[in-house]
């Protein structure tokens, strides 16, 4: 029953990284050990999505449904798959420094052998993904906005 937790600020604004976060359907492109998504069902506020996960010999597919209230949460719940549950969620609020990002996972699998498998890797895995999300913020969005600027120049605002 891994379970993590953590509160980071990012250098973005909660819009951004709602939207980053909410992009499921692009996790394949930087998300480690996601090797496939097919969204079956997308509005704005929630989308159904098949995630392929890999890592060494395990592959395994899952369905979850995504609840979308922008820009403040992204709930994911478990529908069905190799989980006994899942739950995870991501909270966004504006800080002075940019975007206070809470993260919440909690999962079982059904397979003792899995779980046992991702319990060895599990928090180097959580520090991958977490990497990952920021490293795609910087790609997409360039460098913090709220980085410092020259005297006299205005932050912009949340």
């Amino acid at each position: 029953m891994p379970t993590h937790s953590e509160r980071r600020v990012l250098n973005y604004t909660p819009e951004q990284i709602f939207d980053l976060v909410a992009d499921v359907a692009n996790y394949p492109k930087f998300l480690p050990w996601c090797t496939n998504v097919r969204v079956k069902s997308k509005t704005s506020q929630e989308l159904v999505a098949d995630l392929t996960v890999g890592f060494g010999p395990f592959r395994e597919t899952f369905t979850s449904r995504v609840t979308l209230d922008r820009p403040r949460v992204i709930r994911v719940t478990y529908e069905k798959g190799p989980f006994r549950y899942l739950n995870n969620v991501w909270t966004f609020t504006a800080d002075p420094k940019g975007c206070l990002v809470d993260f919440f996972v909690d999962f079982e699998f059904r397979s003792r052998l899995l779980q046992a498998a991702i319990g060895v890797v599990f928090n180097e895995a959580v520090r991958l993904m977490v990497s990952a999300f920021i490293k795609r913020a910087r790609e997409i969005y360039g460098p913090s906005q709220f980085a410092a600027l020259p005297a006299g120049r205005v932050r912009p605002a949340l």
